[in-house]
């Protein structure tokens, strides 16, 4: 039940330190998993704190969230081991790259429900259908002729599911019920990252955003910055996310939409905020980068998502 078998579509970033990534660095693999893990959690009902921040567990009580009780927090250790080994079992040292097959291997250090397998499973295939692992996701495809290659263009961390665990299916009441369970910790602010939820997410699979000449570039449509290179400095948006100003106290913020043009892993997806940026407003602006398309039928919701992940064979 411990093992999934993934090949990567392109090479996955877990860069070290000094921002190499010629080494893989697992807990670069970590912390994406666990990101996701939220991501999904939120969605189902449940709530996750944010360990980056200072809304993490543990409470003063020393209670602590769905998702630390599967990955740890301070005071309760992460339940299992995580080995990136290649198809021999050897463990993976270098990066990964593009078309390498790897295996995740969990070790359990102490007990697993199976509904944390369960949601586990969902998170990884969540990653590999509609998401991406690992750092460097945040770049943007250009269609700029020379520039296509640049490494700020390129893609990484895109992912296939070959094999998976058999019997670690549920449905999506089994996952709600234990997402939601009274005994995890719930009171906490968690505003600023709610936005990180399944039923905020949504996916295009088969296209992508990109830049497509000097005053021309559909990504920055779509999220909100003025298209024009000469004015790449303005245009901060919550889909755009936020540059960093220490002089005036504005800290920097993640962007809410990501695209990968790689032909076989080609998706663009992001997050809505409810009152903010709506679902029917993201796809206004996505019909007009992408004209004539059956976009109706394309675009993907969380809550669709979700019939996907819970609906499927138990495994391989």
């Amino acid at each position: 039940m411990d093992k999934w078998t993934l090949r990567a579509l392109t090479k996955i970033w877990t860069g070290d330190v000094g921002q190499k990534s010629d080494r893989l660095i697992p807990p670069g693999i970590m912390g994406s998993l666990r990101w996701w893990y939220e991501v999904l959690v939120r969605g189902l009902g449940g709530k996750a704190c944010d360990p980056t921040s200072d809304v993490r567990c543990p409470d003063q009580n020393g209670r602590h969230c769905v998702a630390c009780e599967l990955f740890g927090c301070t005071g309760w250790a992460r339940k299992f081991r995580l080995m990136v080994l290649d198809d021999r079992d050897q463990v993976v040292q270098n990066q990964i790259q593009a078309n390498q097959t790897f295996i995740l291997r969990f070790i359990p250090l102490r007990p697993i429900e199976l509904q944390e397998w369960c949601l586990l499973d969902a998170t990884l295939r969540l990653i590999a259908d509609y998401g991406a692992i690992g750092g460097k996701t945040v770049f943007k495809p250009s269609d700029e002729p020379g520039r296509e290659n640049a490494l700020h263009h390129r893609d990484f961390g895109l992912l296939a599911v070959e094999r998976r665990p058999k019997g670690i299916g549920c449905s999506r009441e089994v996952a709600e019920e234990y997402a939601r369970r009274p005994q995890w910790r719930r009171d906490f602010n968690d505003i600023a990252f709610a936005w990180a939820s399944l039923q905020n997410f949504w996916c295009v699979n088969g296209r992508y955003l990109a830049r497509q000449n000097a005053d021309t570039s559909s990504f920055n449509f779509v999220i909100g910055r003025a298209e024009p290179k000469s004015q790449f400095s303005q245009g901060d948006s919550w889909l755009a996310g936020r540059r960093p100003d220490k002089q005036h106290g504005v800290e920097p913020e993640s962007k809410k939409v990501f695209s990968f043009k790689d032909s076989e892993g080609c998706r663009t997806f992001g997050f809505v905020k409810p009152g903010l940026v709506e679902f029917d407003e993201m796809k206004r602006r996505l019909t007009q980068v992408w004209s004539n398309s059956q976009l109706e039928q394309e675009f993907q919701t969380g809550e669709q998502i979700f019939t996907k992940l819970f609906e499927q064979e138990e495994g391989e």
